[in-house]
């Protein structure tokens, strides 16, 4: 696993996990309504903007671990992540041990 595009990756990544964490507070006053809104991929390529409808539920879920991302269907970086869930176009990951699991935690918001 080349460390450089690990840390990229990473960062990328974190990025979109802190955005995310900002969109949560606005969209929190249309979740009571729906039960769901919407965050972007948080895969590791900065061009993507692809966004995830999630429930109230799964965005706790997703949060609960640091490891843990959302991230389209087939954004995921096989060397730094593996697929624990699949959802309706989309799926969890978890960082793999190492300095995925290590940049992921540094970053947690």
């Amino acid at each position: 696993m080349d460390e450089e595009r690990t840390r990229r990756i990473g960062a990328n990544e974190a990025i979109f996990r802190a955005l995310n964490e900002e969109l949560e507070g606005l969209n929190e006053a249309f979740a009571f309504a729906s039960r769901t809104f919407l965050i972007v991929c948080e895969c590791g390529d900065l061009t993507c903007v692809e966004q995830i409808e999630v429930t109230v539920e799964e965005y706790a879920q997703l949060r609960s671990d640091p490891t843990l991302f959302a991230i389209i269907h087939g954004h995921a970086a096989a060397d730094t992540e593996g697929e624990i869930a699949s959802r309706d176009g989309w799926d969890i990951v978890r960082k793999r041990e190492g300095l995925p699991t290590e940049l992921a935690t540094e970053t947690s918001p």
